[in-house]
């Protein structure tokens, strides 16, 4: 789930899309975010080179200098992060063969992205948390790769390894901010992230579920809805198939999931998108 600053403008992010080819599972973007979050999947090298053609675009496009929105940001290609994945339906690759795969993959990408886009360079995961990361950056934390100043347009990137995770949103039923801040930081823990923003006229609870399989969307949705009045869910990106199969069927509507928004549904869309370019002699990535 590579995570560029821009979300309005659909011109940039159609040719964003473009550059990752059938690596691309899924794309979305948010206004008030302004913010996009691109899904991408497949085996070595096609993958890395998708990442790094969408990295190289999100640089040229984008412009830090002009940007605003809600969502904290270090640069245009804001966090980069790689997922070791095995077996069918998808788990994390488990291990230390998983995590040494991860972090190779994170790895190679950032010294690519320091020399090759001179992009100051953090690295989370083993070392540090994502948050963690954000909190300390510039401050008592200097670039793991690349120049020791942010680059004057695109600014810095994260660059992670971790394990599977769910990012999804609650929208608020009632506009207001401070009551859904004290929702948030209840329900943080070590298995979800939380913040609350304002979005317009409407209030929104934040989470990325960075233990899905034990905390779910129908967990988070239920302890929100506990202590405010949840308007609607929004999921950002995909889901794992397992996620969806520990959740009754008669709740995903309402939770925002659909077996489409799987990650298999979409590798196997994936594989016969692949297939008739293969056909058709047009390149695969």
């Amino acid at each position: 789930m590579v995570n560029v600053s821009e979300g309005r403008d659909g011109t940039v992010l159609a040719s964003l899309a473009e550059v990752c080819g059938t690596c691309l599972l899924d794309m979305h973007s948010d206004w008030h975010h302004h913010r996009s979050v691109f899904t991408l999947a497949g085996t070595s090298p096609s993958v890395e080179m998708a990442v790094r053609d969408l990295a190289h675009c999100a640089v040229r496009l984008l412009d830090l200098r002009h940007h605003a929105g809600v969502h904290p940001r270090l640069g245009t290609l804001d966090v980069v992060p790689w997922v070791a994945l095995d077996g069918w339906p998808l788990r994390d690759m488990p291990g230390e063969p998983g995590r040494q795969r991860a972090i190779t993959a994170r790895d190679g990408f950032a010294r690519w992205a320091a020399g090759e886009l001179g992009l100051p360079v953090f690295l989370y995961g083993p070392e540090r948390s994502l948050p963690q990361l954000r909190k300390q950056a510039w401050k008592t934390l200097t670039p793991d790769f690349g120049p020791p100043a942010p680059h004057p347009v695109a600014g810095a990137v994260a660059v992670g390894c971790r394990p599977l995770m769910v990012a999804y949103n609650l929208w608020m039923a009632e506009a207001d901010l401070g009551r859904a801040r004290t929702v948030a930081a209840t329900i943080r823990s070590a298995s979800v992230r939380a913040l609350a923003f304002r979005l317009g006229n409407d209030v929104q609870v934040s989470c990325n579920l960075v233990a899905p399989f034990g905390v779910g969307p129908d967990v988070v949705w239920d302890r929100v809805a506990g202590m405010m009045p949840v308007a609607r869910a929004e999921l950002v990106g995909l889901v794992p198939g397992t996620v969806l199969d520990g959740i009754p069927e008669d709740r995903w509507a309402e939770l925002d999931l659909s077996r489409e928004r799987t990650i298999e549904a979409r590798l196997v869309r994936q594989r016969q998108a692949q297939v008739n370019a293969q056909v058709s002699g047009l390149p695969t990535k």
